[in-house]
């Protein structure tokens, strides 16, 4: 799928939590945000595995590429529809009560590989029901508990299509963890589905 349509909003009707690691999980991570429409009614939640220790330009990357504007979060900030946010490689993104921000400072890099995980969960803990989760690729299996909590706290969950590798990924660990996946696929027909459920909850 190639065309992508991108059609402008405030107070968050959404949460759409997106993980993934390495170059294949930005390279979805770009595909997916390119083609979500750029009124979408939902905040988006970015978290993508990056070196703890080193100066990250993601923000700027995912910028040329997304149809609605990336930022990075600050602790407390309060979210609006139409963004995404991503956090700092030494402090990762999560959700906090009342539609907030929360970063989870880690300068030790105590949480290694399970950001995703840590930011699926508190999406499962603050978000009601308005929420979905989202696996991209990546190796291991972070965010594979985290979507499983999503699922069990009533959110939807997404995972990408696997790829015919060798070695269990991402996507595969989510799918084969626990609980059913509402929706697997590749990056634009994943972004086509959320746009279809925001919109369906906005109008319901």
């Amino acid at each position: 799928m190639s065309g992508c349509d991108p059609g402008r909003s405030s107070a968050p009707d959404f949460f759409v939590a997106i993980g993934a690691s390495g170059a294949k999980g930005l390279n979805d991570i770009e595909r997916l945000l390119g083609c979500l429409p750029n009124d979408l009614a939902a905040v988006v939640l970015i978290v993508l595995h990056r070196p703890f220790d080193r100066v990250s330009r993601l923000r700027e990357v995912l910028n040329l590429k997304s149809a609605i504007p990336i930022h990075i979060a600050e602790d407390g900030e309060v979210l609006r529809n139409g963004h995404g946010y991503i956090g700092e490689p030494d402090a990762h993104l999560a959700l906090a009560a009342s539609n907030l921000g929360d970063l989870i400072a880690d300068p030790d890099n105590l949480y290694r590989n399970r950001t995703v995980d840590a930011l699926f969960r508190s999406v499962a803990d603050h978000a009601r029901d308005r929420f979905i989760g989202v696996v991209l690729s990546g190796s291991l299996d972070d965010g594979s508990r985290g979507l499983a909590a999503v699922h069990d706290a009533g959110g939807l969950t997404m995972v990408l299509t696997p790829r015919d590798e060798p070695q269990r990924g991402m996507p595969e660990n989510a799918i084969g963890y626990n609980g059913p996946i509402d929706f697997i696929g590749v990056p634009e027909a994943i972004a086509a589905n959320i746009a279809d459920r925001v919109r369906a909850r906005k109008s319901a």
